[in-house]
């Protein structure tokens, strides 16, 4: 009698790491497939039978587990539909030894014997186990030797300046694997560094870009962190840059080197000591806006005591006739700008003046409602600390036609045109963030 043979279920597993020639009618998964299967017929004597379904993976890396087709197989095996996998070859499994553990682990708590084709042995025998873990621990050696070689050209491409691919800076473009000068955007690239010395501020300089209508290559809005990387990037001067160390570029330069010099040694400074320095610069908050009883204005004035910055606004009939001359003829800046302040966030609150508001501003605009004005002054309350001085003086000089200085108290007059033209800014602004 001849001996009974017991039926041994036999699954091909194939990957390939690109997607290169997966579209031709017979590519590498089919070679390694066609392989695999004349390896099984020849096992027939011994029970071997394929099985239906295919487990294929194209353009999958082999140093992951998360690949569709191998997933699937597992999951075949847990089911204990499969009784041994064939591959072409064992880095189609895994180029991870640790990878490869966690399958042989799998493959022996269900009974599943694993076959190489082209190397000969099966993880059933002790022997295959050993030659199994060697010939993946060259396949593993092999992979990190060609990443440290792959390493090693970007760092001598870097030296010599070449761009090795990814996002380029804004202001450049790619040709031929260049960074080439695209001219409209290096023009938003030389403003945004003159800009930045003039404010010294990246809060305001990034309102000021959005005021100006400057975006990213891709749409979106650019912030204060997109700006401090931006002017930080020594690409802008023609070098580049590879782990911390600057090398002369191919590419030619967009900022030349006294301006990057003279904003990085703003950047130097803290932000904290920026923005001090700037309120200082700022112009005075009511300056232009101010008149005392006798109808005459006020100007802005200074003065320092023990390195302490006291500012005041004085009276022109002081400054004329000498004290005495106006019976209110200074006073500190800081308090009445808080009162004018106040006002103003009074007014934002009142239906009546969002009322008025509203009318003014529909005989410009017509989408805006009474709603959209309501909306637009109430935001303006939460925010106006956030603001740069030099916003906040803005935005007074838009809302403030006139400020009348009694022995009573402040009388403030709005222009009601600018409310609405505030309005419809605001507007703009949140439709463009929202982009």
């Amino acid at each position: 009698m001849s001996d009974v043979k017991i039926k041994r279920r036999c699954a091909t597993y194939t990957r390939k790491s690109t997607e290169e020639g997966l579209e031709q009618e017979f590519n590498s998964l089919h070679a390694q497939r066609e392989a695999c299967e004349a390896y099984i017929a020849s096992q027939r004597s011994e029970g071997w039978v394929l099985v239906r379904d295919q487990y294929d993976d194209g353009g999958m890396s082999g140093g992951t587990l998360e690949r569709p087709g191998l997933q699937r197989l597992l999951e075949d095996i847990e089911d204990g539909l499969v009784d041994v996998v064939v591959v072409y070859k064992i880095d189609r499994l895994s180029r991870s030894l640790a990878d490869f553990a966690k399958l042989v682990e799998v493959f022996d708590r269900d009974d599943v014997t694993f076959v190489s084709v082209t190397q000969s042995f099966n993880t059933t025998t002790s022997m295959g186990r050993l030659t199994l873990n060697i010939l993946l621990s060259f396949a593993q050696f092999e992979r990190e030797v060609t990443a440290e070689r792959i390493r090693d050209k970007v760092a001598a491409s870097r030296r010599k300046g070449m761009w090795m691919g990814g996002v380029p800076p804004y202001g450049y473009r790619v040709e031929n694997r260049k960074l080439v000068v695209d001219d409209e955007r290096a023009e938003h690239v030389r403003w945004i560094f003159a800009r930045f010395l003039e404010i010294g501020s990246a809060t305001e300089l990034a309102r000021d870009v959005a005021r100006h209508g400057i975006r990213t290559p891709r749409g979106n809005r650019i912030d204060k962190k997109y700006l401090y990387r931006l002017l930080n990037n020594r690409a802008y001067i023609g070098e580049a840059v590879h782990k911390g160390e600057s090398y002369r570029g191919e590419h030619d330069a967009i900022i030349d080197c006294e301006t990057w010099d003279r904003v990085h040694a703003i950047l130097q400074e803290s932000p904290r000591k920026r923005a001090a320095r700037t309120r200082a610069e700022t112009p005075a908050l009511l300056k232009g806006l101010l008149y005392g009883p006798d109808g005459a204005a006020f100007s802005p004035t200074h003065t320092r005591k023990g390195g302490k910055l006291y500012r005041y606004y004085v009276s022109q009939t002081v400054l004329k006739h000498g004290a005495g001359s106006c019976p209110v003829g200074r006073m500190p800046a800081g308090e009445i700008e808080a009162a004018v302040i106040d006002q103003l966030r009074a007014v934002f609150r009142q239906p009546e003046i969002v009322a008025g508001t509203w009318k003014a501003a529909r005989a410009h605009a017509d989408d805006i409602s009474e709603a959209d004005a309501r909306e637009a002054l109430l935001q303006l309350d939460p925010l106006w600390d956030e603001l740069f001085p030099a916003e906040q003086a803005r935005i007074v000089a838009l809302l403030v036609e006139r400020i009348d200085i009694g022995m009573n108290g402040l009388n403030v007059r709005l222009r009601v045109d600018g409310l609405g033209s505030l309005v419809r800014e605001m507007q703009t602004e949140q439709t463009m963030a929202a982009e």
